[in-house]
């Protein structure tokens, strides 16, 4: 998966955003002053965000040095420095808050990311993520899922089918869903979204590539999972899970992925800062 094939023009468009005409405040510094500068985490976090501060650098000046003391991926700790810059003062003011703002919100994913994988680390279930990204930062998101060290469920509607509840209603039957899909593209996952036991018998019939049970209680996953041994069907857990001794609870069931939307749509920003030497 390509996760930098809108970097370009994301970063543009961030810079559009806060930039504008001009920034005025740094005329207040002189053109030709050179600057160094450092950004310094104010928590714990995983890192994330790197090609996209660099695009931001990049953009603005392509004379600004930027040196990297760590990795995405890495666990960093409150104080430690996580760049430095070299450039023309303008230069690193006017691009500081885009850059920030793309790696505190990047490494916020990552970090509540790796806070649940931690969770369920110890079973054979695997966090995905969902669609239920900021606007304009899916792929950005996507990635920092990944780096936090969970899987990615789909990029978008284009890349697999996901039969839910409306789909449904529209088709007709969980079994003409399915069989729609499969003559409009047969050749991309098909996942069967189910509420009740009955709608899961049907759907187990069909023969999806994964199911996913809505909102099942912990006897009811059980029950489900005891039902798909055999069939090759993936089971996925998703709704209303937010606790952490509800993630553990789910995992023990057997299901094969659980997917959270809170990785992404929840995320905080980590608190991040710039300062001159």
């Amino acid at each position: 998966m390509n996760y930098f094939a809108d970097l370009t023009d994301t970063v543009a468009k961030a810079l559009t955003e806060d930039v504008g005409d001009g920034d005025v405040s740094s005329f207040l510094v002189s053109e030709d002053k050179q600057a160094r500068a450092g950004v310094i985490s104010r928590q714990t976090a995983i890192v994330c965000g790197r090609p996209w501060v660099d695009e931001v650098m990049r953009q603005v000046d392509p004379n600004i040095e930027i040196n990297w003391l760590v990795d995405d991926g890495d666990l960093v700790q409150r104080d430690d420095i996580l760049y430095q810059l070299n450039g023309a003062a303008r230069s690193l003011l006017t691009a500081e808050r885009t850059a920030l703002n793309f790696l505190q919100t990047l490494s916020g994913t990552a970090t509540r990311t790796r806070h649940y994988v931690d969770l369920i680390q110890d079973t054979n279930a695997v966090l995905l993520d969902t669609r239920k990204t900021i606007p304009g930062l899916r792929l950005a998101q996507k990635y920092a899922v990944k780096t936090g060290g969970a899987e990615n469920h789909r990029i978008g509607l284009f890349d697999a089918f996901l039969i839910k509840e409306n789909h449904i209603r529209a088709a007709g039957s969980i079994t003409a869903a399915v069989t729609q899909a499969r003559e409009i593209r047969p050749n991309i996952r098909l996942e069967v979204e189910v509420e009740t036991g009955e709608e899961l018998k049907e759907a187990i019939a069909t023969a999806p590539d994964w199911i996913m049970l809505d909102n099942f209680s912990h006897d009811d996953m059980v029950t489900a999972v005891a039902r798909c041994q055999g069939t090759g069907i993936k089971l996925e857990a998703s709704g209303g899970i937010e606790k952490a001794d509800e993630l553990r609870i789910i995992a023990s069931t057997g299901v094969d992925f659980i997917s959270l939307g809170t990785l992404t749509k929840n995320c905080e920003a980590i608190d991040l800062s710039m300062r001159f030497e």
